[in-house]
């Protein structure tokens, strides 16, 4: 009875401290990999980017009037965040463009409640752009960035759509950011641009460490071990 209550104290103090190096690890990076790659989480804005930043190139979910190249309108870029939902990607059916935070105080040029321009890092793209990549305004962020920029693939330096309408003319035209030069701007809807998928929260919860598994199952042996040598 002595060493098998030593051996669940064990276990439960190293599962417990290993746990809790994993969640120390987790809220020290502020953009973590999902899914074994194919997903990217921002603990900071508590929101989860899909991986592949043209998953519209080679996966329209059926949506006519998508580009070579993976470019569309924003009335097309809203119906293949709806298509994505239908087919539950990654076993999801929340995904959605980006939005654009209006006013912005961080944007270099304000008119009348107006926030555009460069170092827009209020918005869910300009967030990631200079917050998370280490974006420098008037450079792309293929040549500028840090090392979270390798946990992305096909990241266009070029302009993406928000979800976000531009309130002065919200039927004709909505907020785009670009990757070329970190800029924030409107557009007319009918341009075509990327699309860049996003959705609120994390994708799952954070797993225990695989090892910790491999333990317990491991300590759960040896309990049965000592119960069966009791026994005899």
């Amino acid at each position: 009875m002595t060493s098998n209550r030593f051996i669940l104290r064990f276990a439960g103090a190293f599962c417990a401290g290993v746990f809790s190096l994993g969640l120390a690890a987790n809220a020290q990076a502020s953009l973590v990999s999902r899914l074994g790659g194919l997903a990217v989480y921002d603990t900071d804005l508590d929101i989860t980017w899909l991986a592949d930043a043209n998953l519209a190139s080679s996966n329209t979910f059926g949506v006519s009037n998508i580009y070579a190249g993976g470019v569309m309108s924003w009335d097309t870029a809203q119906s293949w965040i709806g298509a994505m939902n239908t087919n539950t990607y990654l076993g999801y059916s929340d995904w959605r463009l980006p939005t654009t935070l209006q006013p912005d105080a961080t944007c270099d040029s304000q008119t009348g409640g107006i926030s555009h321009d460069l170092n827009c890092s209020g918005s869910e793209m300009g967030h990631l752009f200079y917050s998370e990549l280490g974006g420098v305004a008037g450079n792309s962020i293929l040549t500028t960035h840090n090392s979270y920029f390798n946990l992305f693939s096909n990241i266009q330096a070029d302009v993406y759509w928000s979800g976000t309408e531009y309130a002065p003319n919200p039927t004709g035209q909505a907020w785009v950011f670009g990757f070329l030069y970190g800029g924030q701007d409107a557009d007319l809807k009918s341009t075509t641009l990327y699309a860049w998928a996003v959705r609120p929260g994390d994708i799952a919860a954070v797993p225990l460490p695989s090892a910790v598994w491999l333990l317990a199952s491991g300590l759960i042996g040896l309990l049965g071990f000592g119960r069966r040598r009791k026994t005899r």
